[in-house]
């Protein structure tokens, strides 16, 4: 009882740099709730009231004294790990901005937080015509190549899925809760943490393609210690994007999730990604711990030349057992 009174006396003006906030099962039914109601908003898929930015769930924080054993976890088949949570900024824009933006049209790249409001500030002058003259030529929505592939299979498939990773404290971090919860994710697993979400400009040509801005240089990141056996326990897949900043994370939960059985997925991220951090990805397909990869037709070309050059200067070096899983 004291220390839910301490708990309740503290205001997020109150929180200690470092609280780190778990989103309960009851938590994330009641940011469900709230957004049922009412057509799509401008928050994104399934939004319901018109809620750009929900009400706060009620987040107990987790301190480094509590002894007491934490509930079970939800089963989720299907795990992400999201290791910073994001909300995308989807606009529809012409090839004259992307030519304009620093980095390859159609690929991702991550930028500073003045570059992101500079891109964002652009928008509005490059937008391609809308249907609705009234429609924001920005659409904001929980993001992340990891926890879209999660909501789709929660909301299109109905499989119990969830998410392994963190967001902040702020209004996209809330954005980001809202979103998921309301396509039925498990976010049990997910941690809020004092301070910024991830964002991401995600700017789209007349064709369809997307040219992705990421921007997480302050954004609150899962850290591997904080990741346990039983966040991964009596799940089936856990589902990675390779990313060279993360790697002590992502080994650290494909080393976890082998232990208990789960197999893993892998998606290549960006063919950028794949050529500027070859080595690091070759390690992990090499090490035969993934047991599915994805790529598009531009990541598997720029794989393809990596593995030519294996076969064609290092594999009569190799024994007859050594192999690339693909």
């Amino acid at each position: 009882g004291e220390r839910r009174e301490r708990e309740r006396g503290r205001g997020k003006e109150g929180r200690e740099e470092g609280d780190t906030f778990h989103i309960s099962p009851s938590s994330a039914a009641a940011v469900l709730q709230s957004g049922r109601g009412g057509g799509e908003s401008g928050g994104g898929m399934g939004l319901g009231g018109g809620l750009l930015h929900p009400p706060a769930a009620n987040f107990l924080p987790v301190e480094d004294d509590d002894q007491s054993c934490p509930p079970p976890l939800p089963l989720a088949l299907i795990l992400g790990l999201q290791p910073s949570a994001m909300v995308d900024h989807v606009a529809r824009v012409d090839w004259s901005l992307l030519d304009r933006i620093l980095g390859d049209r159609g690929g991702s790249q991550q930028v500073a937080h003045e570059e992101l409001e500079d891109i964002l500030r652009e928008v509005n002058a490059h937008i391609l015509s809308f249907l609705d003259g009234d429609a924001s030529p920005v659409r904001t929505i929980a993001g992340g190549s990891v926890a879209n592939t999660i909501r789709g299979l929660a909301a299109g498939f109905r499989v119990p899925s969830g998410v392994i990773g963190a967001c902040g404290d702020d209004d996209q971090g809330r954005q980001f809760v809202h979103n998921m919860s309301f396509s039925g994710v498990d976010l049990s697993r997910l941690r809020m943490k004092k301070g910024p979400t991830g964002q991401c400009a995600c700017l789209v040509d007349a064709d369809g393609n997307r040219t992705m801005r990421p921007c997480l240089s302050h954004a609150v990141k899962l850290q591997a210690h904080e990741l346990r056996g039983e966040d991964f326990r009596g799940s089936q897949w856990l589902v990675v994007r390779y990313n060279s900043y993360n790697l002590e994370l992502i080994r650290a939960a494909i080393k976890m999730a082998k232990q208990e059985g789960v197999s893993v997925s892998m998606d290549l991220a960006s063919f950028e990604m794949v050529r500027d951090f070859r080595s690091p990805l070759l390690d992990l397909l090499e090490s035969g711990q993934i047991d599915l990869c994805f790529a598009n037709e531009d990541e598997a070309r720029e794989l393809l030349r990596s593995l030519m050059f294996l076969l064609c200067y290092v594999a009569p070096s190799w024994g007859d057992g050594d192999k690339i899983r693909i």
